[in-house]
């Protein structure tokens, strides 16, 4: 199974991947806001960043930009999860190497189905 991690600033969402993912068989490493993120990667080997948009410290788009920028996580899915849908800043988080976008309130079934295929990919 998978090493995942779940970068969000709120605490109860970060709780709710992890059962989610772990109940499906997944190691779930977490982390508050986007710095936060890059030093978990950089100490761990993972294989799919989930994380939100707007955080403390450092937003997802910026970290997603740095994390691009590592020879580790180059070929490593993130995933968006936020409450943002706007198709702009979907469009920027495409453009800073996101793969996946998901709308908070998210289903767990969703989430597993999109973890599944983009960890398969």
């Amino acid at each position: 199974m998978a090493t995942i991690l779940a970068v969000d600033d709120s605490p109860s969402i970060r709780q709710m991947v992890k059962v989610v993912l772990a109940g499906a068989g997944h190691t779930v490493i977490e982390a508050g806001d986007g710095a936060e993120g890059i030093a978990k990667v950089k100490s761990n080997t993972v294989n799919l960043v989930i994380t939100d948009l707007n955080m403390p410290v450092m937003n997802g788009l910026d970290m997603i930009k740095n994390l691009r920028g590592l020879p580790s996580v180059t070929g490593v899915p993130i995933l968006f999860l936020s409450t943002e849908s706007d198709e702009g800043i979907k469009q920027q988080a495409k453009a800073a190497g996101a793969t996946g976008w998901i709308t908070k309130p998210f289903k767990p079934e969703q989430l597993l189905a999109v973890v599944a295929k983009l960890i398969r990919a």
